[in-house]
This record gives C-alpha cells, structure tokens and sequence, in this order.
C-alpha cells in the first residue's frame, strides 16, 4: 500500500507539471495563431528552438485540435486514474468502476503517448527543423510517467498493455457500459469531425489548404500569352503591385491569373514596384536585389508582346542577373536584341520610376499589393476573399 502511494504522489506531481506545461503551450498556441499583437514567448530563442514558429505550422494540431489540449487531456485522465478507486464510490460516478487496474491504463498511455511523442519530435527536427522545448519537456514526462506506473517485476509494459486491453472487453461486456462507451465515441466523432472540418482551432491549417494550390504550384497553369490578363473592356480593373523576388508574389500571381480567367468583367494590370535599391529611391538598403533587372526585361518583353509570359518565367525562375533573364528570354523565343536595348533604354527607367512613384503616392511600399479604385491591401488574401471583392465591384463568376 505504501508502495502504492509513493507512486501515486509520484505520478500525481508529474502530470501536474504537465498540466502547467501544455496550459503554456496552450497559451504559446494561441498568441501565435489569434493575437497578432502578441510577442514572443519565452522559449523562441532562434531558427532552431522556436516553439511560436512550430505553433504556427500544420503540424502542431491533429484533426483540428491543437497538440497542447490533447496533451492537457491526457495528464488530467491520469490524475482521474490515480482517484478512480475513491471516485467509483461517488454514485453519480459509479461508471469508474471498470478501470480496475489504474496504474496499467497509465503505464499504456505513458508509453503510447511516449511512443507519439518519438514521431512528432522526429517531425519537428527533420520536417519542421525547429524545437520546441517544452513539447520536448512533455515528452520525457510521458515517459517518465509512463516507467513509474508499471510494475517491471510483473510482466512491464507488455502486461500493462494486455491488463488495460482484458478490463476495456470486460467492460463493454455490461451492456449499459456499451451503451455509454458507443455513445461518447458518437459525441467524440462528431465534434473532432468538426474540428476537422472547420479547424476553429486550427487556422493556420485551414489557411495552408486555402493557398496550397498556390504556394505548391511548380508552374503556372492559369498563364496566358500576350499583354491582356483578363477581359479588355473589364469594368473591374485590378491592379498588382509585385517585385519579381518577393517569396510570396509568385502564388499571388497564380491567383490573379485564375481570378482572371473564373471572374468574367475582370483584367488584371500589373505594376512594378521593385524593392530593389538600384531603382528604388525610397529604399535606405538593399533587399530584394535583382528585382529592378527583373522589372526592366518585364517592360521590354510587353514591347514584343509577351508581358505575361515573361512575368510568369520571372516568378518561376527568379534570376537575379541579366545574364539569367537572357538565357530565360532566349529559350522562350525573344528578340534577344531588341529586348535588351529595350530594357536598357532610358524609356524604361522612366517607365519604372514612373510605376515606383505611382505606388509610394497611394501610400504603397510592400508587395503584393492588390488594388481596385482606392482600394488596396498590401499582403495576400485567399483566393475566395479576392473573388468576394471583384464581386463588390460588378464581376461575375463566368
């Protein structure tokens, strides 16, 4: 009986630091993905140990509930394990009375939890390449939790597992027990269905799926040839302001070319707004460098009638050099002449000081911007928000 004590207060302390534990986690959860004014937790330190920046992945929630409650679950059944003989005698509780060996229903979920626990910290170093020390921390509470529990003199783990496995069939044998165990898997099914459908909690996953046509995309497959995305006599002009090395503008280019050719009443006019310090005045250091040659070969390839091609060519391969734009230019047929005289001529720098100044007077210094009339909003939407605002001005879906 002592013995049994010992471990239960050993037990007891454990998941209540684990309790504490996944309720910061569950905190660093929230701030990372609902409060976009929060700062940076304790335990971001850099690239590497960088538990917001694992907060914010797709991996940090399983079937729409972030990783921390689940967590948090756990270490409070354990508790209720270590009460369930004291619990049983209560009569609305009386139901308890099926976990008759506690300590190996804990010793199994020590050891699955543990076991889980190996997967996602694999995940986290070689797919995500962060560490979150406090998801490491509740690792080895599981496993700690989960050695304390089980009797190595008397058949370990293994036994835990087999006594857990005999007393859930003993007890689905009580016909009212099944009742109520089919009856809470029918609730648990519904509302981690919904979890998983809507991802109330996850909003970080359900943002991936929205942009993962976009952002996974090797080519193109909205690209048009010639000048004119969209419909000439639109009634809805948008107007994108990208920089050819900025890492998002390439998706963004995709949704523009699908919104395009989906939204009827729509075209789509590109300006360049290069954060490039040698064609950019309003830039105190360097940043997306490339970005003004990019620019210059954009406007020259319209003079030969390929704007789009060549803006799709400038995302996909992103060169830096004119060197690069070259060899591009000369597997897609261009007149390799006439379009580096044209992207060289002091026409086009104007054209591209013109572009840059248009921007910074409608209060324009990031990309993407999208605009319609005076409406602008610097970042990226999801491609169902961006249908919605074409729509406010008179599209139709075609």
């Amino acid at each position: 009986m002592e013995k049994e004590m010992k471990k239960s207060i050993t037990i007891g302390f454990i998941s209540l630091v684990g309790i504490l534990t996944t309720i910061k986690l569950a905190i660093i959860y929230y701030n990372a993905n609902f409060n976009p004014y929060a700062l940076s937790s304790f335990c971001s330190v850099n690239d590497f140990i960088d538990c917001d920046g694992i907060a914010k992945t797709t991996e940090s929630q399983f079937l729409g509930i972030p990783l921390a409650y689940w967590g948090l679950f756990l270490y409070a059944f354990i508790l209720l394990m270590l009460f369930v003989k004291k619990l049983k005698n209560v009569k609305f509780l009386k139901f308890l009375e099926v976990f008759k060996n506690p300590f190996d229903y804990i010793a199994s979920l020590g050891l699955i939890s543990f076991t889980i626990s190996m997967f996602l910290l694999c995940l986290s170093l070689f797919e995500i390449k962060k560490l979150c020390v406090l998801c490491a921390f509740t690792y080895l509470l599981n496993l700690l939790i989960g050695c304390v529990a089980t009797d190595f003199k008397n058949g370990g783990f293994i036994k835990s597992i087999k006594q857990s496995f005999a007393d859930f069939l003993d007890a689905v044998k009580i016909k009212k027990y099944l009742i109520a165990f089919v009856s809470v898997m029918v609730v648990a099914v519904g509302f981690l269905t919904y979890t998983r459908v809507t991802f109330k909690f996850a909003p970080q996953v359900k943002r991936h799926m929205e942009f993962k046509e976009f952002t996974e995309a090797k080519t193109n497959k909205y690209a048009v040839s010639g000048n004119l995305l969209g419909d000439e006599d639109a009634k809805v002009v948008v107007y994108v302001f990208s920089d050819y090395q900025c890492p998002i503008c390439p998706a963004h280019n995709i949704m523009m070319h699908k919104l395009a050719k989906e939204m009827k009443g729509v075209k789509i006019v590109h300006k360049n707004l290069p954060l490039d310090t040698d064609c950019n005045a309003y830039l105190e250091s360097p940043f997306h460098q490339g970005s003004c040659i990019d620019a210059k070969y954009s406007i020259a390839a319209e003079k030969q009638g390929k704007f789009w091609e060549m803006n799709n060519a400038l995302f996909e391969k992103k060169p830096q050099t004119e060197d690069e734009v070259l060899k591009i230019a000369e597997s897609m047929g261009f007149d390799l002449e006439k379009l580096q005289k044209d992207a060289n001529s002091l026409e086009t720098a104007k054209e591209i000081k013109e572009q840059i100044d248009f921007a910074y007077k409608k209060g324009i210094n990031g990309t993407p911007t999208t605009m319609i009339e005076n409406d602008a909003y610097v970042g990226i939407k999801s491609y169902k928000e961006y249908v919605e605002w074409v729509k406010e001005f008179g599209a139709e879906k075609r």
